[in-house]
């Protein structure tokens, strides 16, 4: 008889997890992303967020949440209810920032659960024209090295990737470069078009469409190919600097302790959007490929980019009190 029991209750536990994972979402879903409008992870964040609507016959929103390297964001992901409406959509930066930040209020490999990588675009190298007058990659440092500590490179704040690519990036062309830290990608893009700052190592997928317009010039994508869509964009072993790659990421999270059905449900929903022509289009305009790994190997890629980037900290000698 208890042998029965147990049987039943297992079957009766399974049905149950079933059913929620079926009902859900009964209301709107959120999405933190820990940087303002107009950056790298808003750009890919909201056409996801569109699509997942599409599907869920819910709204999924978009919490812009920005401030201190997008920490601030992740911190407040963090200590969201479990219940599988609050997911957060992590980056690069977030492998960076436990060597960064000393008393970060949140661990991105403890508090989280990887649920999917969203986007892979590569970093690219790009100026202000009426501000670098550099044709290409090798006549930008030529240039720096003869204007030391003069030119000077926006970024979403100290400790993201787009600060860190610079600083790998004075390490190999030893050059002195001066660091300009924003709130975000976004507001540092606006100041780059505007011509308030002089360049940037930004994800092309915020880059992109200013790129296109003319607005800003790209001189090499960071990566060991040509970026799709931006097929005369070389690269940097192409533009004569080999060493140099830095590849950025975009990946949702939910919160620890998420019933695991409503991250696998989610996992689903996020891997049937992005195989969506719309998605499919606009990844590629935003110069990323379609990721495909399992949200196990997310997971294993994020370890190890927390490892990799710390030695980049502690060659860079960044420190942020």
């Amino acid at each position: 008889m208890n042998i029965k029991r147990a049987l039943l209750l297992i079957a009766g536990l399974a049905i149950s997890a079933g059913a929620l994972a079926n009902d859900w979402p009964t209301r709107p879903v959120t999405i933190v992303v820990p940087f303002p409008a107009g950056g790298g992870t808003d750009a890919f964040a909201r056409p996801l967020a569109a699509q997942l609507t599409k599907q869920l016959g819910k709204t999924v929103v978009i919490d812009n949440r920005g401030g201190a390297g997008g920490t601030l964001g992740a911190g407040l992901a963090s200590r969201a209810a479990p219940d599988g409406y609050t997911f957060f959509m992590g980056g690069a930066h977030h492998a960076i920032a436990p060597s960064i930040y000393p008393k970060l209020d949140y661990d991105i490999q403890k508090d989280f659960i990887p649920v999917s990588l969203v986007a892979t675009p590569p970093q690219v190298i790009v100026v202000n024209p009426q501000r670098v007058p550099v044709n290409d990659l090798k006549g930008l440092i030529e240039y720096a090295q003869k204007n030391p500590g003069k030119v000077n490179f926006g970024s979403a704040g100290n400790g993201t990737s787009h600060h860190l690519a610079g600083e790998l990036f004075k390490i190999q062309t030893k050059t002195a470069l001066t660091h300009i830290p924003y709130k975000g990608a976004g507001p540092a893009l606006q100041d780059l078009v505007a011509g308030q700052v002089d360049m940037m190592f930004d994800g092309l997928g915020s880059s992109a469409s200013h790129i296109k317009a003319g607005k800003i010039k790209a001189l090499a994508v960071a990566a060991s190919k040509r970026a799709p869509g931006f097929p005369n964009v070389p690269t940097t072993a192409e533009a004569g600097l080999p060493d140099y790659e830095v590849s950025t990421w975009y990946g949702l999270f939910a919160v620890k302790g998420t019933p695991p059905e409503l991250v696998e449900r989610m996992r689903t929903e996020v891997k049937k959007a992005l195989a969506s022509p719309e998605l499919q289009t606009n990844w590629q305009n935003g110069g990323s490929e379609i990721p495909t790994m399992s949200s196990q190997e997310f997971g294993a890629m994020l370890a190890s980019e927390v490892t990799r980037w710390n030695k980049v900290v502690k060659a860079a000698n960044v420190k942020i009190d």
